[in-house]
């Protein structure tokens, strides 16, 4: 029989078990269908997206067998569906539902409609208003919000808001404006009891899972944008706490956004609150429709939804089957398919909102802009505000140093009340200092003492870069907040960088200062007043290198775990080449590129300097020389006496006050004498330097947070 729009005549499955596939015919007249919602005002913003399809590969293991009892393994590549030819729309002032078991592709969904795939990789189209969506433009007008709450733990819901606000609310609104639309945005979101509470985290108590959820859609909507993208934000929250949130989401939406989320399993209340649903299986579409029509579409399918069951349970509960059988979901896909053509022909509910209201997608942001306060639009728009001629989108809400410096009020705010980590640093360098100034306590100008000499200069410089390692948590517990922040122009990555390498500089001088001070005197190093100085600036720029190195590797390494050992690795390689377990020309050629690329090389060379520099002071005195041989226990007689031979043999005058080694001796069996101490220090200056400008790039590159 031939399917029209009134009429939908299918083959499916009956009552009975799902793998039994007795035939019967159906028949839907139009006339039945009392119970479809009617059609809405024209909305403002409608995003359609048709025939979205992504596919990745996936590498598989093919067993190739052999005579032998091991088999061999080929690698081949599979190619793995996660969307196919996905379509629908999502309108202005309604919440879409994406629904589907685990993998069925609700996130990729999602991930593609907020433009979280990379170019090229994703099929299909995605329009606001019939028009094509340009990256930088939907950067600006849309937001997303993950399933996890990334969040500062010791800033309060208020401050958390306010910051945000700071961020993405143009410099042209004054600072009252954003304090109000804060106040609003906190009493929207029901967080008014907890303004004041800190988010907390394991170890610090804060909000419920709740309001933490809510504080995480908070941030992003914080500029009313047109459209808001969710994934999973009933995830691990209560019933209570679930229905609240989406409770949120309907008011946000019904104040002019478009918002889509994907849910596990929403409850009767949730459902309530929904106006459209996708289900998915395995990336096809099994249904696309209101939730008012899911009992008419499985009753037609032939599996009715019992009267006091959730709807959507039983529909993943029977998606879950049909995906178990011999023929998989594909009946219910081929059915939704029928139902679509005949419900939802092309021309039948056509509410493009550039068509009716005659308005481009540009007009249609300045007029929401203007007319309803909305504030995704921190740009200019030329012409007349009630006839708009066009719109400039600046891709940053505000200048370079206002955002310097509200992420530097924000990290002093968040790290002011968490002290532990600079604590533990400041502990360890007090006790560090403490013991190297008790073992090399006033150490003298023999052979021995220049020897420790040299033993301590090694030990502290390592030691400060060593103490730079418990920075390493701290970027990778900010990573996913800044990749949040950044995937939708919340600030610049520059930004970011400069506002991490200015925040660090009190904390290194600081500690520099107290490690300079408790061991220069004690130890009773040389130079004086002059020589204090030169070594706490060798302290402070070894600091700064090993702060920049570790900041470096927290960028590029996935995991603070094997961040910890990649920079205990390289910083044991870097002491081994720095000139003083091996010189400089016993080392083998093929490793030579690596002394000259050593950061802890740099600054001991410089310290050694600073304390050897001098050539009138002595440190290997007449018989002395023999102190460090196996004739040190031969009586002080007899090494006068082969001291006295020695001036003969050589014809020098050779005393027992006669200086024999030099500071600048000893500079030159360390084979130090190629670069300046202040050269030394400046290089060691600039490695820092180095190491920040490869963590910019290691976050324009790495942080770019789409699927490929």
């Amino acid at each position: 029989m031939e399917l029209n729009k009134y009429e939908l005549i299918t083959t499916t499955t009956g009552i009975s078990p799902i793998h039994e596939t007795p035939s019967i015919h159906q028949v839907l007249e139009l006339s039945e269908m009392t119970d479809i919602e009617p059609p809405r005002s024209v909305p403002y913003f409608v995003l359609s997206f048709s025939n979205l399809t992504y596919s990745v590969k996936t590498p598989s293991k093919m067993k190739i067998p052999t005579c032998f009892r091991r088999r061999k393994t080929s690698k081949l590549s599979n190619t793995k569906v996660l969307l196919n030819d996905i379509s629908g729309k999502a309108r202005e002032g309604e919440i879409l539902a994406v629904l589907g078991a685990s993998g069925s592709g609700k996130s990729t969904l999602i991930d593609a409609l907020a433009n979280r795939i990379a170019k090229g990789s994703l099929k299909g189209s995605i329009e606001l208003n019939g028009e094509a969506l340009e990256s930088r433009l939907l950067k600006v007008i849309s937001a997303y919000v993950m399933q996890d709450d990334m969040l500062y733990p010791m800033l309060t819901v208020e401050e958390t808001l306010m910051f945000s606000a700071e961020f993405r609310l143009p410099r042209s609104l004054s600072k009252s404006k954003k304090a109000e639309r804060v106040q609003t945005l906190i009493d929207q979101l029901g967080l008014r009891n907890a303004a004041k509470t800190v988010i907390g985290d394991e170890g610090h108590r804060g909000v419920s899972g709740g309001e933490r959820r809510r504080v995480s859609i908070g941030i992003d909507i914080i500029h009313d944008p047109i459209m808001l993208f969710l994934d999973e934000p009933t995830s691990g929250l209560d019933s209570t706490s679930a229905f609240m949130v989406v409770k949120v989401l309907k008011r946000i939406a019904q104040s002019g956004s478009v918002v889509v989320m994907s849910v596990h399993q929403p409850s009767y209340r949730i459902l309530s609150l929904l106006n459209h649903l996708i289900f998915l299986s395995h990336g096809e579409t099994v249904y696309n429709g209101s939730p008012t029509n899911l009992p008419l579409f499985f009753s037609k399918f032939g599996h009715p939804i019992p009267e006091y069951e959730n709807p959507t349970e039983f529909t993943l509960d029977l998606i879950h089957e049909l995906e178990e059988s011999p023929g998989g979901s594909k009946s219910l896909v081929e059915f939704n398919r029928s139902w679509q053509n005949i419900m939802y022909p092309s021309n039948l509910f056509d509410d493009s909102a550039h068509d009716r209201l005659g308005l481009s997608l540009e007009d249609a942001i300045i007029s929401a802009s203007v007319s309803r306060g909305k504030l995704v639009s921190s740009g200019s728009a030329t012409g007349d505000a009630k006839c708009p001629t066009s719109i400039v989108v600046p891709t940053y809400a505000n200048p370079f140093w206002i955002e310097i410096i509200v992420l530097l009020k924000r990290s002093i705010t968040n790290s002011r009340r968490m002290p532990e980590l600079f604590r533990s640093r400041l502990g360890t360098l007090l006790v560090t200092g403490f013991i190297l100034a008790t073992v090399y306590w006033q150490l003298d100008n023999s052979p021995r003492g220049a020897d420790e000499r040299l033993a301590f200069l090694a030990f502290a410089v390592s030691t400060t870069f060593y103490n730079c390692a418990q920075d390493l948590p701290i970027f990778f517990q900010e990573r996913y907040i800044f990749m949040r922040e950044t995937a939708y122009n919340t600030y610049r990555r520059s930004s970011y960088v400069l506002s991490h390498s200015i925040l660090v500089i009190p904390t290194i001088i600081f500690l520099s200062i107290v490690f300079a001070t408790i061991t220069f005197w004690t130890v009773g190093l040389a130079g004086g007043l002059y020589g204090f100085f030169f070594f706490f600036l060798a302290v402070l720029a070894s600091f700064w290198a090993g702060s920049s190195f570790v900041t470096f590797l927290s960028g590029v390494v996935p995991h603070v775990r094997v961040g910890f050992v990649v920079f205990v690795a390289l910083l044991a390689y870097f002491f081994l080449f720095c000139d003083f377990f091996i010189h400089r020309d016993r080392i083998p050629a093929y490793w030579i590129w690596f002394h000259y690329m050593s950061l802890v090389k740099y600054p001991f060379q410089g310290v050694l300097q600073n304390e050897f520099h001098s050539p009138s002071k002595c440190f290997v005195r007449g018989v002395q020389m023999f102190d460090n041989t196996p004739l040190a226990v031969v009586p002080t007689d007899m090494k006068v006496k082969l001291l006295k031979t020695m001036s003969d043999t050589l014809g020098k005058n050779l005393t027992v006050s006669s200086c024999i080694t030099t500071g600048i001796n000893i500079l030159e069996e360390q084979g130090v004498t190629d670069i300046s101490k202040w050269n030394c220090l400046w290089i060691t200056v600039a490695w820092g330097f180095f190491f920040r400008i490869l963590f910019y790039f290691s976050l324009l590159l790495g942080s770019k947070n789409k699927r490929r």
